[in-house]
């Protein structure tokens, strides 16, 4: 029988196919399986271009020598956030399947539904080490902005600079965006104090639980930047 939090959560990820939606920032938890089975079918219908999906990974040692904790999807055209659950749901993450017999791993491995993450090199080790999970049609931020510098290309940079330097915030906006940021780093960041585990941690912390979905909101307003200084070779 459902619970409660399932009936919401599926009612949320329903709300993907809907046009009526509020600008509210919504997020969803996803650590279940049949939320998980729903969300991909959901996933796997939205609009590719420009791109529908926004990711990132958190973890312990985030690569292929550490572990995957929470997988990070801002789903763009509905401005809605969710947050999956990949400590505890391992594996079945990416194998559970919709009613179309769609998974997250089919998504993520797909030539034709891109995917847009920001320094993606240690998303991809992880994944692919752990879940041998080949990404495809992947924008990297990262990259997209190196290609459209007018001055040196020899370093990049790190998201914050550019959510800093390239997107128009409001002073309450960078307030917000500054205070969440710092909390979260507080809480994981060892060189603060903290512990990169409280992303195993469940219930998830709220403060992790807002930098999780901070890290992903502003991506695609850095992707419509940078992809409006791009040429086409």
């Amino acid at each position: 029988m459902a619970t409660r939090v399932d009936r919401d959560m599926l009612a949320l990820i329903d709300s993907l196919q809907t046009s009526n939606l509020n600008d509210t920032l919504t997020t969803g938890f996803i650590d279940t399986h049949a939320a998980m089975a729903f969300l991909v079918e959901a996933l796997a219908k939205l609009p590719t271009s420009p791109p529908s999906l926004y990711l990132d990974l958190e973890g312990v040692a985030l690569s292929r020598h550490g572990s995957v904790s929470i997988l990070q999807v801002h789903v763009s055209p509905k401005d809605r956030t969710f947050l999956i659950d990949i400590h505890s749901l391992g594996e079945t993450a990416f194998s559970t399947t919709g009613t179309s017999g769609q998974t997250l791993k089919g998504i993520l491995e797909s030539n034709i539904i891109p995917k847009v993450y920001f320094d993606v090199r240690n998303d991809s080790d992880a994944l692919f080490s752990h879940y041998g999970i080949k990404l495809a049609c992947v924008h990297d931020l990262q990259l997209m902005e190196l290609a459209t510098r007018s001055f040196s290309r020899r370093c990049v940079n790190g998201l914050t600079k550019y959510i800093k330097r390239d997107i128009n915030l409001s002073l309450s906006e960078r307030k917000v965006w500054k205070e969440t940021k710092e909390k979260g780093l507080d809480l994981f960041a060892p060189e603060r104090g903290g512990n990169y585990e409280v992303f195993n941690v469940r219930p998830l912390h709220e403060d992790v639980l807002s930098y999780c979905i901070q890290d992903v909101h502003f991506m695609p307003k850095l992707w419509r930047h940078y992809n409006s200084k791009l040429t086409v070779a």
